[in-house]
């Protein structure tokens, strides 16, 4: 039987405090914009916030696919392929971001 348990659990301060920082980027984001502040500083902020939230994705799907698709896939059947497809669906949708 699958868990319940996720399999960032292991490290849930750690995507926190990652999530944080990412909000403190985009809230100082805002404030640049609030500011007028040149376009190129902005995009370069962007960027940063953009690689912060990529690094968090890769994370969780790391631990989606060693944990929640492994378990699955010990379990066999619909239950695998369902988070078989997740896990591609996910992917697709980060390599279209």
């Amino acid at each position: 039987m699958v868990s319940s348990m996720h399999g960032y659990d292991g490290h849930k301060d750690d995507l926190q405090k990652r999530l944080r920082r990412v909000e403190g980027q985009v809230r100082g984001i805002a404030r640049m914009v609030d500011e007028d502040k040149y376009c190129i500083d902005i995009l370069t902020q962007v960027s940063a916030a953009t690689k912060a939230l990529e690094t968090v994705a890769l994370s969780l799907l790391s631990d989606h696919l060693s944990h929640c698709v492994a378990e699955a896939s010990a379990e066999g059947g619909q239950v695998a392929a369902e988070k078989i497809r997740e896990a591609n669906d996910a992917i697709a949708r980060l390599v279209r971001s």
